[in-house]
């Protein structure tokens, strides 16, 4: 396991925010430091930038890596939350780009959803095996009072924010056939994305709240009124909504209580099954930001 370099952990920040498709940086950010972390499961996906926004020490990180490098299959979701867990972070705002399955959710909007689906294949979602199982409780996959939260801070931004919905997680990296699409929209989804299913249970297993704000690129191709989803309207559409994003994180983190009342801290307090005798050594120390107050 590679070592932790302590003197890169003496800050400790409380806000970490990731950023997909078309928000690669945080102009807004001001005394800005980068950190390169490695941890138990690799490297994140970029360095880490430290920076003040709001008045408040937040953590931002590129979710593809500046310059869009990584493929959604191709991320290292647990080195990205683990770099998180390792700096103090306690609550994450991810921003990410989605498609709309409803009439009633159109391109530039920005929706809040509650709910998560996965049509992923394999991927590595859980920091735990190899020694420790743990099984935490997921049914309500958001944090309720972060998601609260924003919604109230986009309004006093002037910006709308829909709460609620389900984000069907798709594998990617191409798009949905017509087929998919409406059957997505017969099972009740909402929007669809590549990326935050993952995020949001390892968030969970780590207890950091989470939340993702969505930012609605396109139809993707089930309207028949409208042109199917292309790699060009995403990012178009993205910087039209890129500004209204980064209002909102703005007055996310300047109004956020940093109290936390939610149950997210303590997702593992009966979630580990292991017996505490016939855990080794190694898995401890690799898992120490995680489980080090319940061993």
């Amino acid at each position: 396991m590679p070592a932790i370099d302590r003197r890169v952990l003496m800050e400790k920040v409380a806000i970490g925010i990731i950023g997909g498709s078309g928000l690669y940086d945080m102009s807004e950010l001001t005394e800005r430091s980068e950190i390169s972390l490695d941890t138990p499961f690799g490297k994140p996906s970029d360095n880490l930038i430290l920076g003040s926004l709001a008045g408040k020490r937040i953590v931002f990180l590129s979710r593809h890596g500046r310059g869009h490098r990584y493929l959604p299959s191709e991320l290292n979701f647990r080195a990205n939350i683990y770099a998180m867990k390792m700096l103090g972070v306690e609550r994450i705002l991810s921003v990410s780009a989605v498609g709309s399955l409803r009439e009633e959710i159109a391109p530039l909007d920005i929706v809040l959803p509650d709910q998560f689906a996965d049509r992923t294949r394999g991927r590595v979602s859980s920091f735990f095996g190899n020694g420790l199982v743990a099984h935490i409780a997921f049914s309500d996959p958001v944090c309720p009072d972060l998601v609260s939260q924003v919604q109230t801070a986009s309004r006093k931004a002037g910006v709308e924010a829909k709460k609620g919905g389900t984000y069907l997680c798709m594998e990617g990296p191409a798009f949905s056939t017509r087929a998919e699409s409406n059957l997505y929209r017969q099972w009740g989804m909402d929007i669809i994305g590549m990326t935050n299913l993952q995020e949001a249970k390892l968030a969970r297993e780590a207890e950091i709240c989470y939340v993702t704000i969505a930012l609605v690129t396109d139809f993707d191709c089930w309207h028949e009124s409208h042109e199917t989803v292309s790699a060009d309207m995403i990012l178009e559409n993205l910087q039209k909504n890129s500004r209204n994003a980064q209002r909102i994180l703005a007055q996310t983190v300047q109004d956020m209580n940093m109290e936390r009342a939610c149950l997210c801290g303590e997702a593992l307090k009966f979630a580990l099954i292991t017996d505490k005798s016939i855990i080794d050594e190694e898995t401890k120390i690799r898992l120490e930001c995680l489980v080090g107050k319940y061993l």
